[in-house]
């Protein structure tokens, strides 16, 4: 096969989907990328973890076709022993810790130390979280820690802007999620980090799909995204968000 038949039969599209944390940052610097490239890419989305038909997880092993997967490490992790992920392709692109929010002129209340945190649960009564790494990890390591009477509920929406709808819409009187999902929202205002004994800092990671039909094409998105350039250290920011250390 001679070099211009194989650029000819390069898809000139890939397909990515992407879990919440590193939404914010991709769709900023989506556009660059493809004018750069002239690969077009469409986008579709799902959790990095939990049940039922909006986790990527579950999308895969269902039929939908994707080059890239972006979401939180642990989600990744689960998808490398499922056997999607291509060996090796796997890049950190950013890091988010978890903060809370409230609707947008609430009182916003202390949340500096464990029990200041438990207070503002108490107060706050109804805690929204989306059901993916965030919220998994609040309900199984965060609540129980706190010992919080039966007053306080905690519910989950299948995805972070779903939570943070619900915050806004008045279900719930404090969200819990990446700062990256919730510092760019109308109508929510960010409280702050959890205490440090509390936290969870995600890394939200690129990876390419093991059946790619464009796998180049699929690590040339990759390694734009993981690139130190001025863009995207920006968007990054912007997010709340820190690049991996190490």
């Amino acid at each position: 096969m001679t070099e211009q038949a194989a650029t000819a039969d390069t898809p000139k599209t890939i397909k990515v989907i992407i879990s919440g944390g590193f939404a914010a940052v991709y769709r900023e610097v989506l556009p660059a990328f493809e004018r750069s490239t002239g690969i077009a890419v469409e986008t579709g989305s799902g959790a990095s973890e939990g049940t039922g038909p909006k986790t990527i997880r579950h999308q895969l092993a269902n039929g939908t076709k994707a080059d890239v997967v972006i979401l939180s490490r642990e989600g990744l992790r689960t998808l490398n022993e499922d056997g999607w992920i291509r060996s090796g392709s796997e890049a950190g692109l950013a890091t988010a810790a978890l903060a809370a929010a409230v609707r947008a002129g609430s009182p916003k209340p202390d949340i500096s130390d464990e029990v200041a945190l438990r207070k503002a649960l108490i107060d706050a009564g109804q805690v929204v979280a989306p059901s993916s790494t965030s919220g998994q990890y609040f309900r199984d390591k965060v609540f129980p820690k706190l010992n919080l009477p039966e007053t306080v509920t905690l519910s989950f929406e299948a995805r972070g802007t779903e939570a943070v709808e619900a915050l806004r819409a008045g279900k719930a009187n404090l969200s819990i999620g990446p700062t990256s999902e919730l510092v760019q929202e109308s109508g929510i205002e960010v409280v702050g980090l959890l205490p440090p004994n509390f936290q969870l800092v995600q890394t939200f990671t690129a990876a390419v799909v093991s059946d790619s039909r464009a796998p180049e094409a699929a690590r040339r998105l990759i390694d734009f995204l993981s690139a130190d350039t001025d863009l995207m250290r920006a968007a990054i920011k912007r997010a709340g968000m820190e690049r991996p250390r190490g």
